[in-house]
């Protein structure tokens, strides 16, 4: 692949890494470092890392098997198929513009039922936005199309992911929950300091959305290629939405569960427990890159590779992660100022003699937090200091009918109230 996998892991502290590579028909893997700085067990190129929120693009795979099968139409509620499961249609759904509460949070166990009494407790939600109106990243409405994928199939959703993906590709490195990955050389997430977590997976509800699949890079780019070869898959890469606000990844746009980049680019990220994994795919040229890591950390790495490999192979700069500029222009406080709110936090942005904060105050009680931002663009502010993970970015985006920013977005959108 012309560069050492090895080296860059040490480079950015990653502990363990898989890279695959598709071009030309062919895929290429490898692997670095270990899955545990615990065990120090070494990691392999048939290992399995947790994908997160890639898993959406499985969960989308199946919604559309479903519509090629004519059971499920795109633009109809999705309470029309189950009653209680709301007013919001499968486009609005995979495109996150459904308005559902994208941080609704419940525990609903482990069980056979714990999608379907998730989806169950959304009925009593107040969900922030009318559905179709305001793009906001939510895993809630990813699990609503988990337990649709159920009521249609009559199945579990992993039993239906693996009878209609993995099997019928001949996939052997993937674990739908963890009683399956303890049977392969799984990988361990680690946190700020390279710690390992002391769990490795969230709760089952969230699986449509990314909670527990796990799999090899090498295999994933198979489910990549199914994608690239069959022609009612292709529909799911569509522009739905040619715009959304600028959260720090290089999204310029949304299709039916894939992001969608500059240059024709497509792809997913996904975070899990301490592990991050990245997908890029160049659908023109028949070229996908996936890099999994162990490491709440792995961006770095990740952008580092797709700079290099997809450059090379077709030619696609790649966005760098972003940065605060040198030299940052005072921001705009009349239109970006003000308190906006999610569920969880109420986030007031303010200028205090020159510089310019972020106040998270938890809706809980608990203790508040503040972080210090410049503007990065006319919509945009970025954090001054870095996460382990680099420089979050959040846009001011829409107007209140007073000239002043409706939202602030962080992918998901918190809306004004002061």
């Amino acid at each position: 692949m012309g560069w050492s996998l090895g080296e860059l892991i040490a480079r950015h502290d990653v502990p363990g890494a898989q890279v695959a590579v598709l071009a030309d028909g062919r895929i290429e893997d490898d692997a670095a470092g270990v899955l545990s700085r615990h065990t120090r067990v070494e990691a392999t190129t048939d290992s399995i890392f947790k994908i997160g929120s890639i898993t959406k693009l499985w969960t989308a795979t199946l919604v559309q098997q479903l519509m090629d099968e004519g059971l499920l139409e795109l633009d109809r509620p999705v309470s029309d198929y189950r009653p209680g499961l709301g007013k919001f249609t499968v486009r609005q759904l995979l495109t996150h513009t459904s308005g559902m509460d994208a941080n609704h949070f419940v525990d609903t166990g482990r069980g056979d039922d714990a999608i379907e009494k998730f989806v169950d407790t959304l009925a009593d939600v107040d969900h922030p936005f009318p559905p179709g109106t305001v793009f906001s990243y939510s895993n809630s409405g990813f699990a609503t199309l988990g337990r649709l994928v159920e009521v249609l199939r009559g199945q579990r959703f992993h039993d239906v992911l693996r009878e209609r993906i993995a099997t019928p590709l001949g996939l052997r490195t993937v674990a739908v929950d963890p009683y399956e990955a303890i049977l392969h050389r799984a990988a361990v997430g680690h946190f700020d300091g390279g710690e390992p977590t002391t769990s490795w997976a969230v709760r089952y509800h969230c699986t449509p959305s990314g909670s527990h699949l796990a799999i090899s890079a090498r295999e994933l780019l198979e489910f990549v290629r199914m994608h690239l070869t069959d022609p009612n898959l292709a529909a799911l890469r569509e522009t739905q939405l040619d715009e959304v606000p600028d959260f720090g990844g290089g999204q310029v746009g949304w299709g039916l569960g894939w992001m969608r980049y500059r240059d024709g680019i497509v792809g997913h990220t996904g975070v899990s427990k301490g592990q991050k994994a990245f997908l890029r795919v160049a659908p023109s040229a028949g070229v996908a890159v996936a890099v999994l890591t162990n490491s709440a950390g792995g961006a770095p790495l990740a952008y580092e590779i797709f700079a290099q490999v997809l450059h090379d192979l077709t030619g696609v700069e790649t966005d760098p992660l972003p940065v605060p500029p040198a030299n940052p222009t005072p921001i705009d406080v009349e239109r970006m100022g003000g308190t906006y709110r999610t569920t969880l936090h109420d986030i007031t942005l303010a200028v205090e003699n020159g510089r310019t904060f972020l106040t998270y105050r938890p809706r809980n009680g608990k203790p508040e937090n503040r972080v210090e931002v410049v503007r990065l663009t006319d919509k945009a502010v970025i954090t001054v200091e870095p996460t382990f993970d680099g420089h979050q970015v959040l846009s001011l985006i829409g107007d209140d009918g007073n000239g002043r920013a409706q939202f602030l977005h962080n992918g998901s959108a918190a809306y004004r109230i002061a």
